[in-house]
C-alpha cells in the first residue's frame, strides 16, 4: 500500500501559479505509476495529469499551463500550474496505480485527500 497526502492548495488570482506536492509513503513510491486528478463542484472527477514511466501526458484544455513531475528519491509528486483560470477551481487529488488507463480514474489504486484550490478573477 501507500498513503499519499496532498499540500499547497490555497486561494490565487486569475494569471497567478500554484505549486501542488503529493508526499507518498508506505511502499515504494517509485513502483507506482501517478497523475492528478480534480473536482470542481458538482462536476465529476477529472484527469488532469500522469506520469507513465518517463512520458507525461495532460488533459489536453491544460497543455502549455501545467507540468507534473517526481522525485522518486524524496517520495513526492509535483503539479506546476501557471496561468491559472478560474475555471481550474477544484479539489485537486494525487493518485497511485499499479496499472490500467492513466486517465481513467477507476485505474487507480491510491488517492490522497485532496487540496483545494480557488482562483478568482
Amino acid at each position: 500500500q501507500v498513503q499519499l497526502v496532498e499540500s499547497g492548495g490555497g486561494l490565487v488570482q486569475a494569471g497567478g501559479s500554484l505549486r501542488l506536492s503529493c508526499a507518498a509513503s508506505g511502499r515504494t513510491f517509485s513502483s507506482f505509476r501517478v497523475g492528478w486528478f480534480r473536482q470542481a463542484p458538482g462536476k465529476e472527477r477529472e484527469f488532469v495529469a500522469a506520469i507513465v514511466g518517463i512520458s507525461t501526458f495532460y488533459a489536453n484544455s491544460l497543455k502549455g499551463r501545467f507540468t507534473i513531475s517526481r522525485d522518486n528519491a524524496k517520495n513526492m509528486l509535483y503539479l506546476q500550474m501557471n496561468s491559472l483560470k478560474v475555471e481550474d477551481t477544484a479539489v485537486y487529488y494525487c493518485a497511485a496505480r499499479n496499472s490500467g488507463t492513466y486517465y481513467y480514474t477507476s485505474s487507480y489504486d491510491y488517492w490522497g485527500q485532496g487540496t483545494q484550490v480557488t482562483v478568482s478573477s
